[in-house]
């Protein structure tokens, strides 16, 4: 069973047993407050009873003790303020204790994300799981602690209610707890019906959030395909879609509480009516009566808190289990134990009867044999689909083969812990990523200890340094995650400079250059031959300019290299190659 059905089948007590299991680690927070919760319940019940022997001291017109009324209204004074005070410090337990715990699950979550394969980030929509981050880590916190306070105290308000009720008049207190049953049954009935609801409100939001992204991302390309219509009109689907649901759920879940409290009003004329006859005939004061009724009021209270709460626990419990749907999603699997860090005394990398698919019913690569002698400068050209990145991505082991292996100077990669594998390769990608932070941490990424004097010679390889010297504050520019305030080239220059100072022994180059003009690629391509020089390398391009001078070119088809030579060889035998490059400059050279 996968994750997804696993924490579909997951039942509300089960989701809210995993979660407290999260408060574990914080249990001085829980003990204090339970004993705040005590003493604050404590002095509210406390209180009736001293409120019900204050109205007997009141025996009649012209006999009241105001000697005893005003003693008894001091202590219930200083019992509220005791109860007040302890009420304070619980509200601060709980929320220490809820957001603390939030904030461990929200950590094990981005451990969790970072652990994950490829699989799932290229399954998922970024835009989701930034809703899992975000507004389901809310709505978990807000359901911890609106749950603590409201069951701490409800519990020990039930049993401490009960108690005194019993003890004033055991049948008034019968027809109270028959009362009970009727009040959870129909806040039952509602919440079952519910609960559904707020996990499609919770599922709809994510996909709201993941279009949004991909809209205000997209902004450029949106408004060039005049798309602004047709987005707002898929966006006011969506947003009608999510309004549905939440009013859906938000309504159902409204009902519980109007509902139990309908239950109690009945019960609480009823017992008004029995006590009323019971003081006539002198069984209880009026004192006693008048304890009680509040006794059954505090006694519903909790009933009525927890059906007030109910639309924040349904949101928190759709939430976890969203939440858990990541953390049950099976890891990157593990390095051996016995596995090996290497550094490529040669770097020749092999490919025997490597088979790969994405989808166990589509195979792409299929008994793919290859051999790349070390400092072989290496070309891969092929339509879109053919199966180039793919290549990559086995190589780098974001995705293991389904059979066969691949070997690096003898080593199958299986054997190789995948953090020594990947230091020993480059990678420069088409899609480019910076983060938040200066032009000069983002250079010194994979290597945060490189001097100035480094980061500098990086810059200057990558044909960097002009544009960087011409920013505001030189290398000190802060810029922003998207790198909005550099052109697209420049970004594309910044991830080769990042590479360029890490000095990989193996480079991989995804249509690095794509987003660069001309005369720069030029530049970088004379760069980049300084760098691979005696090096084993990657080059992944459409534009056959930059691949001609490979050593060797494999022409992709289907997951399949159906071609293999150098450019003047594959020219010479008028295949696939030669198709594709007459393609690209045949007008040209007309």
């Amino acid at each position: 069973m996968n994750a997804k059905n696993s924490v579909e089948t997951m039942s509300t007590k089960q989701t809210w047993q995993r979660l407290l299991k999260y408060t574990g680690k914080y249990k001085r927070y829980t003990v204090w407050a339970v004993v705040s919760a005590m003493i604050s319940v404590a002095s509210s019940l406390t209180g009736p009873y001293m409120i019900g022997r204050t109205m007997d001291q009141m025996i009649g017109k012209g006999a009241v003790r105001f000697e005893e009324v005003f003693r008894l209204l001091t202590l219930l004074g200083l019992v509220y303020a005791v109860g007040s005070l302890f009420g304070w410090l619980l509200t601060y337990l709980t929320n220490r204790l809820a957001y603390q715990t939030v904030n461990d699950l929200r950590g094990e979550m981005f451990d969790r994300m970072n652990v994950l394969p490829l699989k799932y980030h290229d399954n998922h929509p970024q835009g989701d799981s930034i809703s899992r981050f975000v507004n389901d880590m809310d709505a978990v916190s807000d359901g911890l602690l609106q749950g603590f306070s409201t069951l701490l105290t409800g519990v020990i308000t039930i049993v401490g209610a009960i108690g005194l009720m019993l003890y004033t008049s055991p049948l008034m207190t019968l027809v109270v707890l028959l009362s009970a049953p009727a009040a959870f049954y129909v806040a039952r009935f509602i919440t079952i019906r519910s609960q559904q609801l707020f996990r499609d409100q919770a599922r709809i939001l994510g996909s709201l959030n993941g279009y949004v992204e991909e809209m205000v991302g997209g902004q450029k390309v949106v408004q060039a395909f005049h798309y602004e219509d047709r987005s707002f009109a898929e966006f006011s689907t969506r947003n009608e879609e999510l309004y549905q649901a939440g009013v859906k759920s938000q309504f159902i879940s409204s009902l519980s509480n109007p509902a139990t409290r309908l239950v109690n009003n009945v019960t609480f004329s009823i017992i008004a009516m029995i006590g009323s006859v019971t003081v006539i005939l002198s069984r209880i004061t009026v004192g006693d009566l008048s304890s009680f009724l509040l006794y059954a009021n505090l006694f519903a209270k909790p009933f009525n808190e927890i059906t007030g709460v109910i639309t924040q626990l349904q949101s928190a419990t759709a939430s976890a289990q969203r939440i858990f749907q990541v953390l049950d999603e099976p890891a990157e699997i593990p390095d051996r134990e016995d596995a090996l860090n290497i550094k490529p005394e040669q770097g020749t990398i092999t490919f025997r009867d490597v088979q790969f698919a994405y989808q166990p019913d589509r195979p792409l690569i299929r008994d793919l044999d290859l051999t790349v002698p070390p400092g072989t400068r290496v070309a891969i050209v092929g339509q879109t689909g053919a199966g180039k990145t793919t290549l990559v991505n086995l190589l780098m082991r974001f995705y293991d083969v389904n059979d066969g292996e691949i070997s690096i100077d003898g080593i199958n990669l299986n054997r190789v812990t995948r953090d020594s594998l990947r230091r020993n390769f480059g990678m420069v990608l088409q899609d480019t990523w910076l983060f938040g932070g200066t032009i000069r941490e983002n250079i010194a990424y994979g290597k945060p200890d490189a001097s100035d004097e480094e980061i500098v010679a990086a810059a200057k390889s990558a044909n960097a340094h002009g544009f960087i010297k011409r920013l505001p504050h030189g290398y000190d520019t802060v810029i922003s995650g998207s790198g909005d305030s550099l052109s697209q080239g420049q970004k594309q220059l910044l991830t080769i400079a990042r590479v360029m100072l890490v000095d990989p022994p193996m480079l991989i180059l995804d249509e690095a250059t794509s987003s660069i003009d001309t005369l720069t690629e030029i530049r970088i391509q004379q760069a980049f031959l300084k760098m691979v020089e005696g090096r084993t390398s990657f080059v992944i391009a459409h534009r056959l300019s930059t691949i001609r001078g490979a050593d060797l070119i494999l022409y992709m088809k289907d997951g399949d290299v159906v071609e293999s030579g150098n450019h003047d060889e594959l020219l010479a035998r008028g295949g696939y190659y030669a198709g594709l490059y007459n393609s690209q400059f045949a007008a040209a050279n007309a």
